[in-house]
């Protein structure tokens, strides 16, 4: 896998029976290690320790309905009262972020109404603060640490 656009953290991997594995310190288990899953550990350790957040307010593939659809975020990290802040949707670093991306990630927001949306296929990030009363949004050049949200 090329270099990621992020800092260097040290990941955990494991092989077993030929197949790699990455641990998930949220999930707190190893999981299968595909290039999504790596730029999202790569992403969980970036809002942890270089962003400050809580790992006890960070969720994985949460569950959302979509109208009669479940779908799954890659990430959502809550405030302290419990509440959707910022969803993280992760994309292989081969996969281009496109319009497509940002749709699907909108989608998830029509149901968590969060404040915060971050695309990243750990080589382009995109971070837009969401305007709820307004309707409106604005990409940010950089996401803030966690107790500035």
């Amino acid at each position: 896998m090329s270099q990621l656009n992020f800092p260097d953290f040290d990941l955990k991997y494991k092989d077993i029976e030929g197949q790699r594995y990455i641990f998930d310190i949220i999930r707190k288990k190893f999981v299968v290690a595909g290039p999504e899953e790596i730029v999202r550990q790569y992403l969980i350790h970036f809002l942890i320790q270089d962003r400050l957040y809580p790992k006890s307010l960070i969720n994985v593939e949460k569950k959302v309905q979509l109208g009669q659809l479940n779908r799954r975020t890659d990430l959502v990290v809550f405030n302290r009262a419990g509440n959707p802040l910022l969803i993280g949707e992760c994309k292989a670093p081969n996969v281009p972020i496109t319009q497509k991306a940002f749709e699907q990630i909108g989608q998830y927001n029509l149901a968590l109404k969060v404040e915060w949306l971050l695309i990243t296929n750990g080589l382009s990030h995109f971070c837009c603060k969401i305007d709820l009363e307004n309707k409106s949004f604005k990409f940010v050049d950089d996401l803030p640490v966690y107790k500035d949200l």
